[in-house]
């Protein structure tokens, strides 16, 4: 459980400031779950240049509640959580400060949004919360007001939440969990969790080390098959379950290239390296002597195939109708081996390219619409799927023919500015997995908006 807080003081010496407003967001890692935001009389003047930036003055807080009227709802809602601030250094020294003047030694484990971004967001000209919130396209409102900041850090928490694809954030947060919260019974970790959520589930040991990792249209179902598993490795887990977290990501395109690269990044104790013939057969293509594209369905071996296969029947079934809806010549699909004319010329559904009756270049016009529609090499495209929530959706990108990266955005701009978009997709490994995984997704799922650059 996270805290993020933001801080608004009256400026002036170290060590001697006063708390004039305060926000803090407590969030579960998914969602606001409670929230203190109230202004504080600091019993001292407000610097002037801190009341021209705020717009905070002393005749406002005149009859504001004073630190130690406030200190134990801050005290309750902070605890058993992580402080996240941007700048957190500042944030936290303001409150110890604030609790020493009460008497009250105040210790919580922090995390500043500032040193995140610069090691998940690198290249950004400036990490200040206003500029950087700007470059990802995060709405502000009320800068320089406790929770309109508090709210922006939110957001780029959250972001920062899914770039982390080592998962250290998730991992310390598991650690620093009381004792009495991550030793549950298997039933109560599976009653807090979503129904009919996809994403990616990772189920921890009592040191916060990820063990498993998988992805699911309804994490809840999922995870309680695991615990009710009676396999020898399923027992193995159940034993070793301390903990379970989840990332919601509303495509499962988006959950399954994150599972590929995950797992592969933290190596967990239980997941077997992703097999390597889960797509064991692939659609080539290349010209004969008489200039014909023709199409192979082979076993997936490289990486310059059209689109993928699990089976190879269910490559010959998509080889079927293709060449029907292409109205392709079965001899040249491979679909009908012979040294004369195919099956289909013989009905009058096949424009004669296995007996040269077709020109090449006519033939080859309508290959090469089933290669365009079925294949992202050398393409720049978004492929937009849906998002986590009403409002929002995902984005994979491909630049060049090559997988870039991922990401959620909601609002139009954040995908039509290159700058903006590069800087929100967490970036990702291009490998025959991941695109195994797109091109097997754009077969399947024929609704899929797709936006060309």
């Amino acid at each position: 459980m996270y805290a993020i807080v933001d801080i608004e003081t009256t400026g002036g010496k170290y060590n001697e400031e006063g708390i004039t407003e305060i926000a803090i967001y407590k969030f579960d890692g998914h969602e606001i779950v409670d929230q203190f935001i109230s202004l504080v009389n600091p019993e001292r003047d407000i610097q002037p240049f801190v009341v021209n930036l705020t717009g905070i003055n002393n005749k406002m807080l005149r009859n504001a509640p004073k630190f130690y009227e406030v200190a134990k709802r801050i005290v309750e809602i902070t605890e058993n959580c992580i402080i996240v601030a941007h700048n957190a250094k500042f944030d936290y020294r303001i409150l110890k400060t604030e609790f020493k003047r009460l008497g009250f030694g105040y210790k919580r484990k922090t995390l500043c949004t500032v040193e995140l971004s610069k090691q998940l967001i690198p290249g950004q000209n400036s990490y200040s919360l206003g500029k950087l919130s700007r470059s990802l396209g995060i709405p502000v409102s009320d800068r320089h007001r406790a929770s309109g900041d508090a709210q922006a850090t939110v957001k780029l928490f959250k972001m920062l939440l899914h770039k982390d694809l080592e998962k250290y954030i998730i991992k310390d947060a598991i650690r620093v969990e009381p004792k009495s919260q991550i030793e549950p019974t298997l039933k109560r970790i599976i009653d807090d969790l979503p129904n009919n959520t996809t994403g990616i589930y990772y189920i921890h040991n009592d040191n916060g080390d990820i063990i498993y990792i998988g992805k699911s249209k309804n994490i809840k179902n999922r995870i309680s098959q695991h615990f009710t598993n009676t396999s020898p490795k399923s027992k193995k887990i159940q034993l070793q379950t301390a903990a379970v977290t989840y990332e919601k990501t509303g495509s499962e395109l988006i959950a399954l290239l994150k599972e590929s690269e995950e797992i592969k990044r933290n190596k967990p104790l239980f997941n077997r390296a992703l097999r390597r013939n889960i797509f064991t057969h692939a659609l080539y293509h290349f010209t004969d002597n008489n200039g014909y594209i023709n199409l192979k369905l082979d076993k997936a071996d490289n990486e310059n195939a059209i689109t993928t296969f699990t089976t190879r029947q269910s490559g010959k079934q998509f080889l079927f109708k293709a060449t029907e809806e292409f109205k392709l010549c079965q001899k040249l699909t491979g679909l009908y081996p012979t040294t004369s004319n195919c099956f289909n010329y013989t009905i009058k559904e096949c424009e004669g390219a296995c007996i040269k009756e077709e020109s090449p270049e006519d033939y080859n016009k309508r290959v090469n619409q089933l290669i365009s529609k079925y294949s992202y090499d050398t393409k720049n495209m978004l492929i937009i799927d849906r998002g986590r929530h009403a409002g929002e959706k995902s984005v994979v990108y491909i630049k060049n023919g090559i997988f870039v990266g991922l990401g959620h955005f909601d609002l139009n701009y954040q995908i039509t500015n290159i700058e903006v978009l590069e800087s929100i997709i967490t970036p990702m490994e291009n490998n025959r997995d991941s695109q195994h995984i797109i091109q097997n997704y754009l077969r399947k799922n024929k609704k899929l908006k797709i936006v060309s650059l």
